[in-house]
């Protein structure tokens, strides 16, 4: 797989009837090796690893349902009162990051009222927060440490 931009993290992988899988730590299961599923699992170590969030509070891959369509998000940090910290939306590393991704998540966001937001193809990393006060987002350098301390 593709070098990304993140540290290199212990990727647990293996093969099977001629496909590759990688195991998340967070569904606790192998998943197939897709290119964004090689960013979404660099993603989560980033968030445990990095940004020290407890597993407990990631979800991965969790279908939700917006303007009564069903709809997937990549990975949400929750915090200890149950609000979300961070929602991420994941592309492939060949998926160029456009203003239709900035639309998704925002449309995504209208569900989850997220602190933070970030989007990555692994390449290249976009962190915002929402002021809702003034409906006007803010780009930031980085996320906060997301640990409960």
């Amino acid at each position: 797989m593709q070098k990304l931009a993140f540290q290199a993290y212990p990727m647990i992988t293996k093969s099977s009837e001629n496909k590759r899988y990688i195991f998340d730590p967070i569904r606790k299961k192998f998943v197939i090796l897709t290119p964004e599923e090689w960013v979404r699992q660099h993603v989560v170590h980033y968030l445990l690893d990095d940004k020290k969030a407890p597993k407990s509070w990631i979800n991965v891959e969790k279908q939700f349902t917006l303007a009564g369509l069903q709809k997937r998000f990549d990975v949400i940090v929750f915090s200890a009162d149950g609000s979300v910290q961070v929602l991420v939306e994941c592309k492939a590393p060949n998926v160029s990051i456009t203003q239709n991704t900035f639309d998704q998540i925002a449309r995504y966001n209208m569900n989850f009222n997220a602190q933070y937001m970030m989007i990555t193809n692994g390449l290249n990393h976009y962190y915002c927060s929402f002021d809702y006060v003034n409906q006007q987002y803010h780009f930031c350098e980085d996320l906060p440490m997301l640990n409960p301390n």
